[in-house]
């Protein structure tokens, strides 16, 4: 073979595999920092528990600035970059403006634990310490431990603009949600166990108002949602609500990491469209049924999903960095 040939097959078969393969990240490994800072995990853990000792939606924050960070460009912390006059960044676009500031809090205490020890600092990206922070509030607050990957580096880039059309919505259908999954490599039974972390955590009135009070000509109230929880819903949320007033998403253990959120489903109790319609659509029915028959099928499916998900669009040393302050690119 040519020397031509062979680098045209070796151009063809790296374009192959960075097709196939968009979200692959050969950097990551469970012991990254082992020789670079060996204690990080114990620092970050520590910071975390402490700000947990503090107050519980330490929990449901954080695990939702994960999330947010990693649909939006990437797990690569652009999510917790300050705007500047010249560019408004990702946390203040209006799909981010209700992400709690406990969870932001916790990465950057983390951050400081972790930089205070000298052989670390500036060492630990403030995309890893997001990710591990996120493991351990989940078995903070009874869910499964796992090993999480490690070596991401943050991005060099945060724009409010790069969040449209990039998180799901309250009232998004099936097609919906597994179209927007899919585009980071995610699968439907991957987005039906990261739905879970709606077990823990609250929304706004204003995002399911609609729901209770208005869904169709036909009936004010959607006819998927137990009436008797919708009942309770529009007791907690008059019309004229206070914006402020928040509701658990899990109205039964809202502060466990557990299946309960599945069982809800069952019984019409999703709090969002696009939780219940996890139940009412047949082709997702049997994975909500496993999930909230078994707790170890869930949080085996959920640490899959959230293994797979800490992969999207991780940044190396040639498209990021490590910020020395997690605010500021």
């Amino acid at each position: 073979m040519g020397r031509l040939n062979l680098l045209l097959v070796c151009s063809l078969s790296l374009t192959l595999s960075l097709y196939l393969f968009p979200f692959a990240s050969a950097q990551l490994s469970v012991n990254h920092y082992a020789n670079i800072c060996p204690n990080v995990e114990s620092i970050v853990r520590g910071a975390v528990t402490k700000k947990f000792q503090q107050t519980f939606v330490t929990v449901p924050a954080t695990l939702r600035l994960f999330f947010h960070d990693c649909f939006v460009q990437g797990c690569d912390a652009s999510v917790l970059v300050a705007s500047t006059g010249n560019n408004q960044a990702e946390k203040d676009h209006q799909d981010n403006l209700s992400l709690a500031g406990d969870g932001f809090d916790t990465v950057i205490k983390a951050k400081a634990a972790v930089d205070a020890v000298p052989q670390c600092r500036n060492k630990v990206s403030c995309a890893d310490i997001l990710a591990l922070a996120t493991r351990d509030v989940i078995a903070l607050a009874g869910g499964p431990s796992y090993t999480v990957e490690l070596g991401r580096f943050d991005g060099l880039v945060s724009r409010a603009s790069d969040v449209n059309g990039r998180l799901p919505q309250p009232g998004f259908n099936l097609n919906q949600l597994n179209s927007l999954f899919a585009a980071n490599g995610l699968s439907q039974t991957d987005m039906v166990a990261l739905s879970g972390a709606h077990t823990l955590g609250f929304s706004h009135c204003s995002r399911f108002a609609n729901r209770i009070y208005s869904f169709s000509s036909q009936s004010p109230v959607d006819p998927t949602l137990n009436r008797q929880y919708a009942v309770q819903l529009q007791q907690m949320c008059p019309r004229n609500v206070d914006p402020r007033i928040a509701i658990n998403m899990d109205p039964t253990t809202p502060r466990t990491f557990d299946n309960a959120y599945y069982q809800n489903l069952q019984q019409g109790k999703g709090l969002f469209t696009s939780d219940q319609i996890l139940f009412t659509d047949a082709r997702s029915r049997n994975t909500v049924t496993s999930f909230a028959s078994n707790s170890n099928t869930f949080n085996a499916n959920f640490v899959a999903a959230i293994t797979k998900l800490g992969r999207v669009g991780v940044k190396t040393a040639r498209n990021g960095k490590i910020r020395t302050d997690c605010s500021v690119l």
